[in-house]
C-alpha cells in the first residue's frame, strides 16, 4: 500500500512537466503563425504590400519599401562646372606701421588735441608742450649769433685795411696773415651759432607733437600737466595705421605647389577675411607677400594679404579665417559630397543604371569643399548618384527614385560662389578624400 503511493506521487511532477512543455509548444506556434493567417484573412497584406513592408508583429511602416520590392532611394546628378580651389587659415590682423608717439624735448605737457580712438592724418597737431623755455633759448642763440656776425664784419674790415697798408709796404705780412686768420675764426663761430639758432628752432617745434603718420589713435597715456623728458618711455599716444592693414597666416608645405606657381606667374590671387565664427565676410584684398622660409617646427610657410579696410572692420591683433583663391578648376564633374562613399575597394557612388536600378561605380576623386566633390574619373556629367537611402543598396538593387533633385537643377558655380563660406578647402579631408581614392 505505502509503495504504491510514493510510485504515483513521483510522476506526478513529470506529468505537469510534460504538460508545461506542449503548452509553450502550441503557444510559439500560434505567436508565430497567427498575425499572418489574419491579416492575410482580413485583406491586410495586400495593404501593407502598397503602403510598404510589415515588422516583426506585422506593423507598417510607411514610407518604405518591403525586403522584396523596390528601395526609395534620392538621388542628384553629377554636374560640369567651375570649382573654385580655396584653402583654409587661421590668420592674425597686423597694422601696417604701429608707432608710439613721444616727447623729443622735456617739459610741461599743456594741451591735448586728440580724442581716443580718432582717425588722424600725418602732421596732425596731437598734443603741445609749454614752448617758453625754447622761446628764450631760441633769442639767447640768436643774440650770440648778432654779436659774433658784427665781429666778423669788423674783422672782414680790418683784413681790407691791411691788405691796403701791404700793397704800400707799410706793414708786415704776418700783420696781414693775422688778421685774415681772424677772419676765418669769426666765420667758424658765425656758422656754429646759427647752427644752436637752428636747433633751438627745432626744439621749439618739437614742443608741438605731431602725427607722424596716418591712422587711429589709442588710449591716451598721459593727462595735461604731466611733466615729459625727451624720449620718455611712456607714449604720448600710439597711432596705428589701419588703412590699407594686413593679415598674417600660415599654409601647411604639401599645399604651397598651386599657391606657389600662381604667385610666381604674377597672379593677384584673392583673399577673404571672415570672422572667428566663420560666418561673416569681412573683407576681400589679395596676396601681398610670403616668407623666405618654412618653419620647420610646424610645417608651414608664413602669407602676408593686404585689404584696404575701408570701412575699418579689421583692427590689428584681431584673429581671423582666411580664405585664399589658390586656383579655379575650370569645367569639372562635380558630385554632391553626399553620395561618395568609402569602402573597402576605394570610393564609389551609386549610380542609376536606368529608372530602376543601381550600378556601383569606382570612382577617383580630387578636392573637395564639403558640399561638393570634384570627380577625375568615374562619372560624367548628367549621370545620377544616390543621396539617401545607401544603406541597404548593393550592386544591382532595384530601387524606387523618391523626390529626384534632378526636378530642381542648380549651377554648381553659382552655387558655390553664392555660399562662399562653404568652399574653403580643408588640407586634411583633401588628404583624406585621397587616401580613401586610392
Amino acid at each position: 500500500m505505502v509503495d504504491h503511493s510514493m510510485q504515483s506521487s513521483s510522476r506526478s511532477p513529470r506529468r505537469w512537466l510534460f504538460g508545461l512543455l506542449v503548452l509553450l509548444v502550441i503557444a510559439g506556434l500560434c505567436w508565430k503563425f497567427w498575425p499572418a493567417g489574419t491579416a492575410h484573412k482580413e485583406g491586410a497584406a495586400p495593404k501593407a504590400a502598397a503602403a510598404g513592408h510589415t515588422g516583426r508583429s506585422g506593423a507598417m511602416r510607411p514610407g518604405f519599401g518591403g525586403a522584396s520590392g523596390p528601395i526609395p532611394v534620392r538621388v542628384a546628378p553629377a554636374v560640369k562646372g567651375d570649382f573654385p580651389l580655396y584653402y583654409k587659415a587661421l590668420g592674425t590682423v597686423t597694422a601696417l606701421n604701429t608707432i608710439n608717439v613721444r616727447s623729443r624735448v622735456g617739459g610741461e605737457l599743456i594741451k591735448i588735441n586728440f580724442e581716443e580712438g580718432q582717425m588722424v592724418k600725418a602732421g596732425d597737431l596731437l598734443a603741445e608742450i609749454d614752448p617758453r623755455p625754447y622761446q628764450n633759448a631760441l633769442l639767447q642763440a640768436e643774440g650770440t649769433l648778432l654779436q659774433n656776425q658784427a665781429q666778423l664784419k669788423n674783422a672782414q674790415v680790418d683784413v681790407e685795411r691791411y691788405r691796403g697798408l701791404y700793397r704800400e709796404d707799410s706793414i708786415a705780412k704776418q700783420t696781414l696773415d693775422t688778421a685774415e686768420a681772424l677772419v676765418g675764426q669769426f666765420q667758424g663761430t658765425v656758422k656754429t651759432n646759427q647752427a644752436a639758432v637752428n636747433d633751438a628752432k627745432l626744439n621749439l617745434e618739437f614742443t608741438k607733437i605731431r602725427a607722424p603718420i596716418a591712422g587711429r589713435v589709442g588710449l591716451r597715456q598721459l593727462d595735461v600737466g604731466n611733466l615729459l623728458a625727451a624720449n620718455d618711455t611712456t607714449a604720448v599716444a600710439i597711432i596705428t595705421q589701419t588703412q590699407p592693414i594686413s593679415v598674417v597666416f600660415t599654409l601647411p608645405e604639401n599645399s604651397l605647389d598651386t599657391v606657389l606657381a600662381r604667385y610666381h606667374s604674377g597672379a593677384k590671387l584673392p583673399t577673404e577675411a571672415w570672422d572667428r565664427g566663420d560666418t561673416k565676410l569681412q573683407a576681400t584684398g589679395v596676396l601681398q607677400s610670403l616668407d623666405n622660409q618654412i618653419d620647420v617646427t610646424t610645417g608651414t610657410l608664413k602669407f602676408k594679404a593686404r585689404y584696404e579696410n575701408r570701412d575699418q572692420s579689421l583692427f590689428p591683433n584681431q584673429f581671423v579665417n582666411v580664405r585664399l583663391l589658390a586656383d579655379t578648376l575650370k569645367g569639372v564633374v562635380l558630385a554632391p559630397s553626399a553620395a561618395i562613399q568609402f569602402g573597402t575597394n576605394g570610393t564609389f557612388v551609386y549610380a542609376l543604371d536606368g529608372d530602376k536600378k543601381v550600378k556601383i561605380r569606382q570612382l577617383k576623386i580630387g578636392v573637395s569643399d564639403g558640399l561638393n566633390t570634384v570627380v577625375t574619373e568615374g562619372l560624367a556629367a548628367g549621370d545620377r548618384v544616390v543621396l539617401e537611402g545607401t544603406d541597404r543598396l548593393k550592386d544591382g538593387s532595384d530601387v524606387e527614385v523618391v523626390n529626384d533633385s534632378q526636378d530642381v537643377p542648380t549651377t554648381p558655380t553659382e552655387h558655390l560662389q553664392g555660399k562662399s563660406a562653404a568652399n574653403a578647402v580643408d588640407s586634411a579631408a583633401t588628404d583624406k578624400a585621397k587616401k580613401g581614392g586610392a
